[in-house]
């Protein structure tokens, strides 16, 4: 079946009918064959196993999965992903429309071109810095062209950043429609067995899963012209990959049926229910109906799996929140949820800012309003024909364990800050680095006017971002800031950061916490007009007596400005902590392994080490270039234990360049520097 052509980037390639997913257009690799002579690491894609005819286009690199070999792969070490996945719960729904363990989402998302995508971010803010991972179930890595690469394994960044909040990340297989040069070689190779069973290929994204630290594989078959014998080898190898991957998941697009040709079916019926059977769940094709979607979940249920093991594909690349859906058909205002949903291309929030302002604040502001609603506020989602996730689906929180930190850094920004001081004036994007975040953006409990709240990019403690709250306080306002099952003892701290900007009246602030009942503990008031940061330590264990042993359930702050001023208020960290914080061991064998000097003046260089032994568990890697006189320049960071820098900049003809990597554990506390000199 055919999808409405507004949904399709690859008309404007001349193709015929519209299909059911867009593939990515291809972009020119920077660096690839450039002047850093191959030294960027990039996200890794291959074909099953013959490549195409013809010459690649520009920074594309064709290569076979069935003759990869992780030993042979030198771009790995800055693929890896190493943040293992979180635990998570669900808190009580903020609002009564929101249910728990029924609905989930899940995203398709193209962070990027399958070729020229950047292994660990890069420099620029102009960047989709996801962060609402509280009301994903999944999230898929979509990409993959005929002429790149088919099949796509998430780069480390992103799969950090999820893991980190409990979200598992899915590669990409795409087999794409012969009018986008599909090649139904491709997909017989693709399930071809082995002489003595099996299906090496299957063994091979299992080992490619395994060696980059993702979750599964979104199989997305849409190259027609199959038959019933290669319908039965998908389904067999959906089975295995399924059962040999232990621990991983693989879902199953809604595109090719048991007869082995493709044919979109929008509902879960006898030409697909093979392959439902051999995967953890299925993404149904976007032209589904109420009675569809009806007998969908019936048929699930007599197949003895959760309705909501279905996604519901919901398609947003184009129009963003005014796309039409019968939201009712899938998730009822009222009543048990049908089943679940998908979000195609949700990325829509940041590929449609206006030229004049794609700012990281711009788009926070537009991401925030896709999932929470346009009055921003999950308390009180709107009944608009847009329904946010936050007004169906009940959120999700990894805050668990301690120590907890947070300095609300989102992964992006123009600047990198520590401790206040401003490091590096240079844009960046990593998703490695991104902190656990608020999950309901943003509820604010007040009587008075409602302030507005959200990232700002301006000022930062640590990282590249803040909390800013800013507007006239006519009355006290809490604003709610996290949900939790974090441990409380006599020994547990709360230490925030804060402090107001300039033209803000004075702000008394409080800690809200919610053990078996919500408290507020003073923090102190801040005077007016902004006089730089300062940090509070609140003994909260001492403070809340005889609730030691039960637990913090939600961290908020409560503000009241004087005589109803307007405040600019910013919150740079906040952490839940017993006992002060201990830094890792410091990192060993670092050491620049390939480095090349460029026409600019700069240097590109690839470093490893190796993680200390002992000490607190690391967090990330940061890496600064020690500047004559003594201060550094943040270069970047990562989770992993090798990190590419694009262009070292030599300093006052200097002969050498040190260069320094730190581990930093949870709580922002930093080992012990290890350096390496670099000789120009």
């Amino acid at each position: 079946m055919s999808v409405r052509p507004t949904r399709r980037h690859v008309l404007a390639l001349g193709a015929g009918a519209a299909t059911a997913l867009a593939l990515p257009a291809p972009a020119t690799a920077e660096g690839r064959d450039g002047e850093d002579g191959g030294l960027q690491p990039y996200a890794s894609y291959w074909f099953p196993d013959s490549l195409p005819d013809g010459s690649p286009g520009p920074g594309v690199r064709r290569r076979s999965l069935a003759a990869w070999r992780p030993e042979d792969d030198a771009d790995l070490p800055f693929n890896r992903a190493t943040v293992p996945l979180a635990a998570r719960f669900t808190p009580p729904p903020v609002n009564g429309t929101a249910r728990a363990g029924q609905a989930r989402v899940s995203a398709l998302v193209a962070f990027a071109p399958t070729s020229g995508n950047p292994s660990q971010g890069s420099g620029t803010a102009d960047f989709y810095a996801l962060t609402h991972w509280a009301y994903l179930d999944e999230l898929v890595f979509w990409g993959g062209s005929s002429g790149e690469g088919l099949i796509l394994a998430p780069n480390a960044p992103v799969v950090d950043a999820a893991h980190r909040n409990g979200v598992p990340v899915l590669g990409t297989v795409f087999l794409p429609p012969a009018a986008y040069g599909g090649r139904l070689r491709w997909t017989r190779e693709l399930v071809r067995r082995a002489p003595g069973g099996g299906f090496p290929l299957a063994d091979q994204l299992i080992r490619v899963a395994r060696a980059y630290g993702f979750d599964g594989w979104f199989l997305n078959a849409e190259t027609g012209g199959g038959d019933a014998r290669l319908g039965a080898d998908m389904r067999d190898f959906v089975a295995y990959l399924r059962a040999r991957g232990t621990g991983l998941r693989v879902t199953w697009y809604d595109a090719m049926a048991i007869s082995g040709d493709v044919s979109w079916q929008n509902e879960l019926n006898d030409h697909n229910t093979a392959f439902f059977r051999a995967a953890d769940s299925m993404f149904l094709n976007f032209g589904w109906d109420r009675a569809g979607l009806a007998a969908s979940a019936d048929r699930a249920r007599r197949l003895g799996r959760s309705p909501y093991e279905l996604w519901a594909g919901v398609d947003v690349e184009a129009r963003g929140w005014d796309t039409r859906v019968d939201w009712d058909a899938a998730v009822p205002a009222t009543g048990p949820h049908t089943v679940s949903y998908g979000f195609y291309r949700p990325e829509w929030t940041w590929k449609s800012l206006p030229s004049d302002d794609r700012s990281p604040a711009a788009f926070h502001a537009r991401d925030d309003r896709f999932w929470s609603g346009e009055g921003l506020d999950p308390a009180a989602p709107p009944s608009g024909p847009w329904r946010p996730p936050a007004a169906s689906v009940a959120d999700r929180s990894a805050l668990t364990a301690l120590p907890f930190a947070t300095t609300f850094n989102t992964g992006h920004g123009t600047a990198w800050y520590e401790r206040g001081r401003r490091l590096s004036d240079s844009a960046w994007n990593h998703l490695g680095l991104q902190d656990r975040l608020p999950g309901r953006r943003w509820v604010v409990r007040t009587d008075g006017a409602r302030p507005s709240v959200g990232f700002d990019f301006a000022d930062a403690w640590r990282g590249g971002s803040s909390l800013l709250v800013t507007g006239p306080l006519t009355a006290p306002a809490t604003v709610e800031l996290y949900t939790a099952r974090l441990p409380l003892s006599a020994a547990t701290v709360v230490e925030l950061t804060h402090r107001t900007d300039a033209g803000s009246a004075a702000v008394r602030v409080e800690l809200a916490v919610e053990s078996d009942a919500v408290t507020y503990l003073p923090v102190g008031t801040l005077p007016a007009g902004g006089r730089g940061w300062t940090t509070a330590v609140l003994r909260v264990g001492a403070l809340l007596r005889g609730r030691a042993g039960r637990e913090l359930r939600a961290l908020g702050v409560r503000l009241t400005a004087q005589a109803g001023g307007t405040v600019r208020w910013r919150l740079g960290g906040l952490a839940v902590r017993d006992g002060a914080p201990r830094p890792p061991a410091r990192p060993g064998a670092l050491r620049v392994t390939a480095s090349r000097k460029k026409a600019d003046g700069t240097a590109a260089l690839r470093l490893t080490w190796e993680a200390g032994a002992g000490g607190e568990p690391v967090r990330h890697f940061e890496l600064h270039q020690v500047l004559p006189g003594g201060d550094r320049r943040f270069l970047g960071g990562t989770c992993g234990h090798a990190y590419y820098v694009a262009a070292l900049r030599r300093t006052a003809g200097e002969a050498a360049t040190c260069v320094e990597v730190r581990a930093v554990a949870g709580p922002y506390a930093s080992s012990a520097p290890s350096s390496v000199a670099f000789r120009w």
